[in-house]
């Protein structure tokens, strides 16, 4: 626990640093620059950093009801059994569209799917709850585009999630980076 707040402070630190960096800018500390080099290296590491905080890497293992997965904020174990939300998290890098499933368990844990074996075990703990649904047991909520990257709703297509994606990724890169700019003074 004390390896996921650590990870997440930094990562809100890195997000704060144009700030900080207008501050000592204003005080005189730093020259007016300042905000705007920091901002670019935010862009860049937060961009980076974000989504990998949760995300499964190797060693995994996996049991007939947890996956456990080694993640840069230390080892982290998903309930199947008790699953509350699944969601699909699209990034693009080098003309690419990357898949991450975020699933989190009734005990608050969240993690990061991205591999196949992973989403092998995740399928049918959904279709399990949606059985389970179906007589009245309250089930988890599984994203539309969740759904169909798993291949549980045929037909539905994930290209308007990744379209939205792409559109909110550059839309809010461009506006943290106007945002810096003005700090600076450029």
């Amino acid at each position: 626990m004390a390896c996921a707040r650590i990870g997440s402070g930094l990562a809100v630190t890195v997000l704060l640093l144009p700030l900080g960096g207008y501050g000592l800018a204003r005080a005189g500390v730093a020259p007016n620059g300042a905000p705007i080099v920091l901002g670019l290296l935010s862009v860049i590491v937060g961009f980076v950093l974000l989504p990998a905080l949760c995300e499964e890497r190797a060693p995994f293992r996996h049991s007939s009801s947890h996956l456990t997965a080694r993640t840069l904020t230390g080892e982290r174990s998903v309930d199947l059994n008790q699953i509350t939300s699944v969601r699909l998290l699209t990034t693009f890098s080098y003309g690419s569209a990357y898949r991450t499933l975020w699933v989190r368990d009734a005990n608050g844990v969240r993690l990061g799917i991205a591999t196949e074996r992973s989403r092998r075990k995740l399928r049918p703990a959904i279709e399990k709850a949606d059985a389970n649904a179906a007589r009245g047991v309250t089930g988890p909520h599984v994203s539309r585009a969740a759904r169909a990257h798993l291949g549980l709703a045929p037909g539905q297509g994930i290209v308007a999630h990744t379209v939205l994606s792409f559109l909110l990724l550059t839309v809010a890169g461009s506006l943290y980076v106007v945002a810096v700019l003005q700090l600076g003074g450029q």
